[in-house]
C-alpha cells in the first residue's frame, strides 16, 4: 500500500515539475527589453524547402544588451532567415550587412512593460492552476485508496504531504514570476 502512495506523490511531483518547466520556457519568450537569443527559439527557417530550426542554420548570439546577432552558416540563408523573422511577427526589424543579421531590440514603453507584467502574471496563474490540478488528482487517488481500505491516519498524512508539495511548487511559481517582473520593470 505504501508503494502505491509513494507512486501518487511521484506522479504529482512530476506533473508539478512539468508545470514549472513550461512556465520557464514561456517566460523566456517574453522579452524584457534586453537582447536574448532565446527570443528566437522555436523559429523555423525554410532551408532549401525544409522547415529547419534557426539554430541549425546559423549561430545566434548577442553583441550587447540590445542587439541579437545571427551569423548564417551560408550567405544564401540571409534572406530566408530575414523572411522567417518577419513572418514570425515578433516585432523585430532585421538588418543585414551581407554577412550577419542584426536585430536591435527597442526600449520598452511603460505601457508595454505593464502589459508584459500582466502577461507574466497570467502565465504564472496558469502554472498555479496546473499545480492545483496535480494536487487535486493526487488527493482524489488517496481518497479512492481510503475507500479501498487505506487507514485514515495514512490518508491524512499523505494529504498533508501533497499539500506541502503543492506549497513548495507555488513558491517556485511565485519566485519565477517575481524575477521576470523585476526583469521587465528594470530600465
Amino acid at each position: 500500500m505504501n508503494e502505491e502512495v509513494e507512486l501518487i506523490f511521484d506522479v504529482a511531483e512530476e506533473k508539478m515539475q512539468d508545470a514549472i518547466k513550461h512556465l520557464e520556457k514561456t517566460l523566456l519568450k517574453i522579452r524584457a527589453g534586453k537582447a536574448n537569443p532565446s527570443m528566437l527559439s522555436g523559429l523555423s527557417v525554410d532551408y532549401y524547402g525544409t522547415d529547419t530550426p534557426l539554430s541549425q542554420v546559423a549561430n545566434v548570439g548577442t553583441s550587447d544588451a540590445r542587439t541579437i546577432v545571427i551569423q548564417p552558416w551560408e550567405k544564401a540563408m540571409i534572406v530566408p532567415i530575414e523572411k522567417a523573422i518577419m513572418a514570425a511577427n515578433l516585432g523585430f526589424n532585421p538588418d543585414n550587412n551581407g554577412e550577419v543579421i542584426r536585430i536591435n531590440i527597442p526600449m520598452l514603453t511603460e505601457e508595454r512593460r505593464t502589459n508584459l507584467v500582466k502577461q507574466v502574471k497570467n502565465e504564472g496563474e496558469e502554472a498555479k492552476i496546473s499545480v492545483r490540478n496535480s494536487r487535486r488528482d493526487a488527493n482524489d487517488e488517496l481518497k479512492q485508496m481510503k475507500n479501498d481500505g487505506l487507514s485514515e491516519d495514512i490518508t491524512k498524512r499523505s494529504e498533508d504531504k501533497v499539500q506541502k508539495l503543492t506549497d513548495k511548487y507555488y513558491e517556485k511559481v511565485e519566485g519565477l514570476i517575481d524575477t521576470k517582473e523585476k526583469d521587465i520593470m528594470t530600465i
